[in-house]
């Protein structure tokens, strides 16, 4: 349980997918115009991201490792296929794109209107071919895992889009210089963003170092310590007086 927990918060805030790495800018940069649209956006990709991640780790453990057919027979445990990695995960992700389409678009033509080019360009968003790598690279050991990392980096890209397109909605009223109008004001929140999401870091790594609480004998073993330094400067006082009387 604590290892859920765990990647939940750390895939949100301190491995964040626009702040850590850095994926999906574009989207985000384009659509935060406005809350309501990106909104739409941000719960999109949540879904992309929640139902590709375990689908591809699916195809990973059984289909794409090296090994990973033997669940055919022994004749095939030798087989690797992992270079077929980037077409099965894209495939898996354009597949769910096109069906998340087809629902805004029967659902909510509004939101699919204000959303344009940029729901179907959900297929070649960095961010949701860098979650299935991701899990790829990093080994997530089950399928339960691969399901929270897919849901915790969606919620961390949805809250990253959901924040800069509530500031940048507040900022239109703001006396901002004029050089820094538009996508300059934008990069310096978002660098000031990144910092304050990495700032999450101490909740995962605080109090590893932290020094070994203190034995019941601590006291008593100082104190010894003590009195064994005090006899023996009392010897060394000793022995120098005699040698000078010598």
């Amino acid at each position: 349980m604590l290892e859920h927990v765990e990647l939940f918060f750390k895939s949100i805030f301190i491995d964040n997918m626009v702040f850590a790495v850095f994926l999906g800018m574009c989207s985000y940069l384009a659509v935060s115009k406005k809350v309501a649209t990106a909104v739409g956006l941000g719960a999109a990709v949540i879904f992309v991201l929640a139902v590709t991640v375990p689908l591809n780790w699916l195809l990973d453990k059984y289909l794409l490792q090296d090994g990973a057919l033997a669940w055919l027979g022994e004749e095939y445990a030798d087989y690797n296929l992992s270079f077929l990695s980037f077409i099965l995960f894209i495939a898996t992700i354009a597949t769910m794109v096109q069906l998340v389409e087809i629902i805004v678009e029967k659902f909510s033509p509004s939101l699919y209107n204000s959303l344009g080019i940029f729901l179907p360009l959900i297929a070649v968003n960095c961010a949701i071919l860098g979650g299935s790598l991701f899990m790829q690279a990093r080994e997530i050991e089950t399928l339960g895992l691969a399901l929270n990392y897919g849901v915790s980096s969606g919620i961390g890209w949805f809250l990253a889009i959901l924040a800069i397109a509530a500031i940048r909605e507040k900022i239109r009223y703001s006396n901002v210089p004029a050089p820094l109008r538009g996508l300059g004001i934008t990069f310096i929140i978002t660098g000031l963003m990144g910092i304050g999401f990495q700032s999450f870091g101490g909740m995962l790594t605080g109090g590893d170092d932290a020094a070994p609480a203190p034995e019941e004998n601590t006291t008593v073993e100082v104190i010894e310590k003590e009195e064994i330094k005090k006899e023996e400067l009392e010897e060394k006082e000793v022995s120098y007086n005699e040698v000078i009387q010598k």
